[in-house]
């Protein structure tokens, strides 16, 4: 049977590196995961419990497409108090995951053949994402110095949208509100829509990050409960759009998902008043990141520019290897440490780059480092050879 191009995206090698540690541990390895952008935390307790409940007393089938009233109105009164912003909760939409959030905006704001610029490095299922519903994904070459983030001048001339994230992905690199403030007015007077990914909102280790909800009402705003609420599997998110786009988001909702799952805007909806558990959570990446910081740089691999938040580490290690895809397999068969070679976030530069994830306990991040360290020690001493 035939195959259409649209389905011909690449992989996510992250998964790849993923399946490939975990038979390294059916194997009977002990493997170190710094290769997925995932908290080694569950759900927050109130969360399971507040389902463990519903379970018992209701039947949990479909919600409105736009997800529960309570949950859509729980997010907006997060935006009160993480920006003070007075947001209605009629603007947000509840979806499944993040990754429904991008469907439902690229679909909603450009048309088959409409070019989207983003940043690179950047999340790698924004291009796969684009092209499998016939856009065309334009990347920004973005630079350690410009702390991987676009500058204004570099959106390119025929573009209808930007994406930009801030903690970026894999950087974990924030644009203050200077920065973000000048790329939205840029893409705005050009008519380019723009899509802000907050998706790490919540973890930072610093000043906080910016909402373009503080600067326009006029954008896309992405985020979801993976990250600082520690859902990943729950599949729930949320977007925020102009008033005049909910409509239309609506319709292709319904048609796309039905709904977000129930189960899971229930969890949501408690985790939201969790925030003793999640703030514990971010003190762990915390104390992570600065572990990190202090060892890549004594071990050969300190070319970074570092994070302001999410809970990534981006490595240039050009002047190890100009093939990261090698690097990362041997870093897992010879230390047992699972990383990501940069392939993954810049196809044309990532060759160069690895990204280490710190979400994990702090005892697993010191097992990593030990172990990081003995093999650069054994991977020099080759090299010097």
């Amino acid at each position: 049977m035939r195959v259409s191009s649209r389905g011909m995206v690449d992989p996510f090698i992250v998964m790849d590196v993923m399946e490939a540690a975990r038979k390294a541990e059916a194997a009977g390895r002990h493997i170190i995961h710094m290769e997925v952008g995932q908290p080694s935390t569950p759900a927050p307790a109130a969360a399971r419990r507040a389902l463990a409940r519903a379970l018992e007393r209701d039947a949990l089938g479909y919600t409105v497409a736009l997800g529960l009233p309570a949950l859509r109105a729980g997010i907006a009164n997060l935006y009160r108090r993480w920006y003070g912003i007075d947001l209605d909760p009629g603007r947000v939409v509840v979806t499944a995951g993040s990754s429904a959030a991008f469907l439902l905006g690229f679909t909603a704001l450009f048309d088959a053949g409409d070019r989207v610029a983003l940043g690179e490095p950047g999340y790698p299922s924004y291009r796969q994402i684009l092209r499998a519903l016939s856009l065309t994904p334009v990347g920004i070459p973005t630079e350690p110095q410009d702390r991987y983030q676009p500058r204004p001048d570099q959106i390119p001339d025929d573009v209808r949208g930007l994406i930009v994230a801030s903690p970026g992905n894999p950087s974990g690199t924030m644009l203050g509100r200077e920065a973000l403030s000048a790329l939205i007015r840029a893409a705005q007077e050009r008519d380019v829509a723009f899509i802000s990914d907050e998706i790490y909102h919540g973890l930072h280790y610093g000043d906080r990050a910016v909402s373009s909800l503080e600067i326009s009402d006029d954008v896309h705003v992405i985020n979801s409960f993976s990250k600082y609420f520690s859902m990943t599997g729950w599949r729930v998110g949320w977007m925020v759009v102009p008033e005049d786009h909910v409509r239309v988001i609506e319709r292709l909702a319904q048609n796309m998902f039905i709904c977000p799952p129930h189960a899971s805007q229930v969890a949501a909806l408690a985790a939201l008043d969790c925030i003793d558990e999640l703030e514990a959570n971010r003190a762990v990446y915390a104390r992570n990141r600065a572990l990190m910081l202090d060892a890549l740089p004594r071990i050969g691999l300190g070319r970074i520019a570092p994070p302001d938040g999410a809970f990534y580490i981006y490595a240039d290690v050009s002047d190890l290897t100009d093939d990261s895809l090698s690097l990362a397999a041997r870093i897992l068969d010879e230390a047992g440490v699972a990383v990501t070679p940069g392939l993954d976030f810049d196809p044309v530069r990532g060759s160069h780059t690895l990204r280490l994830s710190y979400a994990r306990s702090t005892e697993e991040i010191e097992e990593g480092l030990s172990r990081l360290a003995a093999f650069m020690e054994r991977f020099r001493g080759q090299a010097a050879r």
